[in-house]
């Protein structure tokens, strides 16, 4: 049984209140509408947007569009931007708040592919100290009285580290808190997080609160980085994939009381089957089409039905459906009073990728100022990929 910490704060950011010190991470593909619904319902906290390019906001993309909506019960709403021009990004956190799009907008500099951090993006932009303060001062302004933070890794790799530099850069600039994913951009996900790294921020950073990302796979794991690192609230992305009722269990933990009294989760298989067919019920609302929303729902198969007694051939077919009708057929087939399968169904959950030396543009290590081929290479960096 989780042990909660014994005076753990709600969470503040700017003006906004969490009952819980939580935050859904972004996650390209899985953050959306139908999923953060599903989350919100099992526990406390805030759940992030899939990250919306900048360029794409500014040009009003008719998939970013849609993305940036929220369904009626989401409060407060949380919209992570990624973008590589000062100019752009501005325009997007203007659009973002005069059209009342967001209450909280969140800066993507964590993501580490390839694709990204060849153009300068991602978790290798903030080696570049005068862009990453540009960026961050002029969003900051053009959000006014909505908060502003920003998500970032260590850096580059373990001899180009930013993330002290950025989080005093960042505090300065007036944002409202900031995450660390503890991995530097060339470990992608392997490996194990360095908390200790967030440890570090959280004493260089004192106006502002710092959050923790990496390696939270359940409730206890969160407690323990709170304990550990001193830091304000965790950041869960991969931890939950498969299990949105994670949120509940970090509730319980790490909440105030009306967080705290979220219902303990027994999750039987019949318990994870009804989860599933809700996420797909979601899944249709948000996309407005069956087929789409139960296309969209196969690739969670593997993480609802991790470690349960389900046969290879019925995950098969729950991985080709194509109608809410199938789902339901093939679900009555299981032995739904299954107990949780216990060490079965924990640990990490999704691709951890290894280790490789990053793609970076030619030169971009040589100054820590943006030159004049630095600013070419940034030009085609506003590609829409996972938030690192």
């Amino acid at each position: 049984m989780t042990t909660a910490l014994s005076s753990a704060p709600a969470l503040r950011i700017g003006p906004l209140g969490l009952d819980a010190p939580v935050i859904l991470a972004p996650m390209a593909g899985i953050t959306n509408t139908a999923f953060r619904r599903l989350c919100r319902e099992y526990g406390a906290g805030l759940y992030v947007s899939e990250m919306i390019t900048s360029r794409a906001l500014v040009e009003r993309n008719d998939t970013t569009m849609r993305l940036i909506r929220h369904h009626e019960s989401e409060t407060p709403r949380s919209i992570q931007l990624y973008g590589v021009d000062p100019r752009t990004m501005s325009e997007a956190v203007r659009i973002l708040v005069a059209e009342d799009h967001a209450d909280h907008i969140d800066l993507n500099f964590g993501c580490p592919v390839p694709k990204v951090t060849r153009k300068g993006g991602g978790a290798a932009l903030p080696w570049k100290l005068g862009l990453f303060r540009d960026i961050v001062e002029g969003a900051v302004k053009a959000a006014g009285d909505v908060p502003l933070t920003v998500k970032m890794r260590k850096g580059i790799d373990s001899d180009h580290l930013t993330y002290l530099d950025a989080g005093r850069i960042a505090q300065d600039a007036g944002v409202a808190a900031m995450a660390l994913h503890a991995r530097t951009a060339s470990e992608f996900y392997s490996g194990t997080a360095d908390w200790s790294a967030i440890a570090a921020l959280k004493e260089a950073v004192t106006d502002v609160p710092v959050l923790g990302n990496g390696d939270i796979w359940s409730a206890e794991d969160a407690v323990r980085m709170m304990a550990e690192t001193g830091c304000d609230g965790v950041v869960v992305g991969r931890g939950c994939l498969g299990r949105p009722w994670l949120f509940g269990d970090l509730a319980r933990a790490l909440g105030g009381p009306e967080a705290a009294a979220a219902p303990v989760v027994d999750a039987t298989l019949g318990f994870v089957a009804d989860a599933f067919r809700r996420h797909a019920e979601l899944l249709v609302e948000f996309f407005e089409d069956e087929g789409r929303g139960c296309r969209d729902i196969r690739k969670h198969v593997a993480w609802y039905f991790k470690g349960y007694p389900v046969g290879g051939d019925t995950r098969a077919a729950l991985a080709t459906v194509s109608t809410l009708e199938e789902i339901d057929a093939l679900l009555a087939t299981l032995d739904l009073d299954a107990p949780y399968p216990g060490a079965a169904a924990e640990g990490q959950r999704g691709r951890a990728g290894t280790p490789k030396r990053p793609a970076l543009p030619d030169g971009w290590l040589d100054s820590r100022e943006l030159g004049a081929a630095a600013s070419t290479a940034l030009a085609d960096a506003e590609l829409h990929h996972s938030g690192g």
